[in-house]
């Protein structure tokens, strides 16, 4: 069974869940026992506890090869350590390390995919190490904080929708979400989620480079230009996938009201079909329920999604 990386309650500490859920969608409103559990899992969290042990060798590692000088860390995320760094000729950059999972196995690919053009540009990279030299973007705010976020994605997601040729695919990525959804204990959530994929993966439009992580706190404001995408989790699939993540993007706005105008908006601007934009929404929300920070939100998303006639 494939454990999930969430946040837990307790700022950045890392926890690994295994996403649980309850019985099927009914008219009725959500409790908190409908919400999926966390169930820690031991094994991966040592794991990272020994790479986190050994994570300032790696660090010193990376600026030996590539003629760095290390300066402050970013805060910390789940598996991850993000630092700032000045090359050779003083060019600021940021040095990533990161533990290895699935969701990170394909990140250096689409940045070089998308060389520079809406994301990052990546300088370097070195698979060996899991370590990425990528561009420092300045002053680094979050898309969250612009007076029009959704019209800056707008803009673009069509930039950021390359061949999607070489990349592991939505369908075989929903085969892993079915895997381990089918050992949920109960129904409620996950017959809605698997309703869903068993509709959509097969029948998919075009496949293209899809973000399934492109939210409010993912985009950064840069100095190459006005907004750059960072930290993508790639997959192959149709455009309609792409909104999901902005849709339930809480640092957007978390109400009913928030949510569909989201909804609404890109479908609108982007000539993306409504349904199954929504479809993908809730069934990926159900699948990638997160931390104890988090969890409760996602099913309210889910379900003013599903009250949407």
């Amino acid at each position: 069974m494939t454990p999930w990386l969430v946040r837990d309650g307790l700022g950045d500490a890392p926890t690994i869940a295994i996403v649980c859920a309850s019985r099927r969608i009914s008219s009725g409103a959500l409790t908190p026992r409908d919400y999926p559990q966390r169930i820690p899992v031991a094994d991966p969290l040592e794991e990272i506890a020994r790479w986190r042990a050994n994570v300032q060798e790696l660090v010193t590692d990376c600026c030996e090869r590539w003629d760095l000088r290390a300066g402050e860390p970013y805060v910390p995320g789940v598996c991850g350590y993000v630092v700032r760094v000045e090359r050779a000729d003083g060019t600021p950059a940021v040095l990533k390390v990161f533990w290895p999972h699935h969701e990170a196995e394909q990140e250096a690919d689409a940045l070089e995919r998308w060389d520079g053009d809406g994301a990052v540009q990546l300088l370097a990279r070195d698979d060996e190490r899991h370590a990425l030299l990528l561009e420092r973007c300045e002053p680094g705010s979050f898309l969250s904080a612009a007076s029009d976020p959704i019209g800056v994605l707008v803009e673009l997601l069509p930039r950021l929708w390359q061949s999607g040729v070489g990349f592991l695919s939505l369908e075989a990525e929903t085969e892993m979400w079915m895997e381990y959804m089918c050992e949920w204990p109960d129904h409620r959530f996950r017959d809605t989620a698997l309703g869903y994929i068993a509709e959509l993966a097969p029948t998919q439009g075009e496949q293209v480079l899809v973000n399934q992580d492109l939210h409010g706190e993912n985009v950064l404001a840069a100095e190459r230009e006005p907004w750059l995408a960072i930290d993508p989790k790639p997959l192959a699939g149709e455009r309609e996938f792409s909104v999901s993540s902005i849709v339930r993007s809480s640092e957007l706005g978390h109400s009913k009201r928030d949510v569909l105008y989201r909804l609404d908006r890109l479908c609108s601007d982007l000539d993306l079909d409504r349904e199954r934009a929504k479809g993908w929404t809730i069934a990926q929300t159900i699948a990638w329920s997160g931390g104890s920070d988090y969890v409760e939100m996602h099913m309210e998303t889910v379900q003013w999604l599903l009250e949407d006639a």
